[in-house]
């Protein structure tokens, strides 16, 4: 039988994903076989396993962190906001249909905890350690009768729980006394202590503040965490995206348009950690501008996002910058976006039977019933966006998608996708036009393929005059050195001895 920690916030986004990432790498460091669990998980950035089941990115990234194979045991329920106060439910990563907040609450998630149950008993069995996250905060008494996600996980599990707090938003100490208030007695016991998370400042000046905290509280101060910036690791909700801040005047500048449902914005990550690369997120309001590429990203509701972009001027910008010779990139939804229709007979996304595209592409979608969800192995053959000539056999990347999109005259496809979920195939994937200025995929991931990012990149910097750089950035390599640098900050952090402790196990 694992042991187990647990983390609970006192609120959502306090921290506890990158900090369950950083023990899932220290217990690694330790030696001990770990892996990550989040019963129920709600966010728009996903992933796709080896056997083709979606699950949420955050546990990907602790069980990267961790050095495993993510499965969807980790994250067996994911919810993915669909608009209208509702979300698509993923169980054991398959969709099994788009649910109001009240349905999921109030009928589906005491159904679904019978998988919560099972997925933890199969890590359990599988890990010596199992780092598991909570979700929002356990003191939100209105939805407390049907968790599945923080103290009766921690219940099952008989897990301790550290207890986090983000002292950057203002309120930290408050907002630790207030959520174990509203706890009931058995659960306050089951708190072993209280991590502070995102510190700025002099450690000593906070320590009154410590010795308060601990007396009033009963419970130890495990330890104090420094704001984080700049991690190079993968962010898993849009609400991330509040903090990132444009960087310096660089060579290249790439606008990635924030939509209201965008999903999967960590396509970008590896472009946004070039040394010659800024990547800015357009958010409401904001104008495109004059940037070297505009790409559009993933969506969960592709129709809601197309509508979204036409009412407030950026279909017009973006048609005006393509027509202008400003090369234009859509992943996923907005591939579908470029097009120049999309239907809905199904009203998967929308109550719309029919929306017009931008009419960038030549290609008409139709939404499905039915998801796909795929790893694979793509290649291009003297690859013809920004005639960069490129080819490659071994491009990696997912897909996650409920369209079938079909080509409305000939075209030059994108990719050619040679493995799907393991299985060798066949089959076209996207459009680049004849110009070489507009490119649409279903393929997640692209630009995590170092070669073909920094061909691309090095075609943007030719069509400005500037020399072509070579390939010096490994984004797996990165994210690995990533994981470690914040394993070592959150070590000295942290009293590990005591979580040692609180976990009843041995180093």
């Amino acid at each position: 039988m694992a042991k187990f920690i647990m983390l609970q916030g006192t609120s959502s986004h306090v921290g506890k994903s990158i900090l369950a990432a950083a023990l899932c790498r220290i217990f690694k460091q330790d030696q001990w076989k770990v892996a990550p669990f989040k019963a129920q998980n709600m966010a728009l950035n996903s992933y796709v396993t080896q056997d083709g089941g979606e699950m949420g990115r955050a546990q990907v990234v602790q069980a990267e962190a961790a050095g495993v194979e993510p499965s969807v045991e980790m994250n067996p329920v994911l919810l993915k906001p669909t608009g209208n106060a509702s979300s698509q439910v993923i169980l054991m990563g398959r969709p099994v249909g788009v649910m109001s907040a009240k349905e999921y609450h109030a009928g589906y998630s005491l159904q679904a905890l019978d998988t919560v149950k099972q997925s933890l008993k199969s890590l359990s069995d599988q890990y010596e350690v199992l780092v598991i996250e909570g979700a929002g905060s356990p003191a939100e008494v209105n939805l407390k009768a049907n968790d599945i996600v923080n103290m009766r996980v921690a219940k099952l599990a008989q897990a301790p729980v550290l207890l986090i707090a983000d002292i950057d938003r203002g309120g930290a100490l408050a907002s630790v006394v207030g959520t174990l208030e509203l706890l009931d007695p058995a659960e306050r016991d089951m708190v072993k202590g209280i991590v502070i998370n995102k510190f700025r400042g002099d450690l000593e000046l906070l320590r009154p503040a410590l010795d308060f905290l601990e007396n009033k509280t009963q419970k130890p101060v495990v330890g104090v965490v420094p704001f984080l910036d700049n991690l190079g690791i993968d962010d898993e909700d849009s609400v991330s995206l509040d903090d990132k801040t444009v960087v310096g005047q660089r060579d290249i500048e790439v606008a990635v348009l924030r939509t209201p449902k965008i999903s999967n914005f960590t396509d970008f990550e590896a472009l946004a950690h070039e040394q010659d690369v800024a990547v800015r997120y357009v958010r409401p309001g904001d104008e495109i501008g004059q940037p070297d590429l505009v790409i559009l990203p993933g969506s969960k509701n592709t129709v809601e996002d197309l509508v979204y972009l036409r009412q407030n001027g950026y279909e017009q910008e973006i048609r005006r910058l393509a027509e202008a010779g400003v090369p234009v990139i859509g992943i996923c939804g907005g591939y579908q976006m470029l097009g120049r229709e999309i239907h809905d007979p199904f009203h998967t996304e929308s109550n719309l039977d029919f929306i017009a595209g931008m009419g960038l592409l030549p290609i008409v979608t139709e939404f499905a019933a039915t998801k796909m969800t795929h790893q694979v192995c793509a290649g291009c053959r003297n690859h013809a966006f920004l005639g960069i000539n490129y080819s490659d056999d071994q491009l990696q990347g997912y897909e996650i998608h409920m369209g079938r999109t079909d080509f409305v005259e000939a075209v030059r496809s994108a990719f050619t996708i040679a493995v799907r979920s393991g299985q060798p195939i066949q089959a076209e994937d996207g459009v680049v036009t004849p110009d070489g200025l507009v490119m649409g995929t279903y393929i997640h991931g692209i630009f995590d393929n170092d070669g073909y990012r920094r061909a691309v990149i090095n075609a943007l910097r030719q069509r400005k005059g500037l020399t072509p750089l070579e390939v010096k950035e490994n984004f797996r390599d990165r994210k690995e050195k990533s994981y470690d640098r914040l394993a070592d900050t959150v070590r000295k952090s942290l009293n590990m001895d005591l979580i040692y402790q609180i976990m009843g196990a041995a180093k």
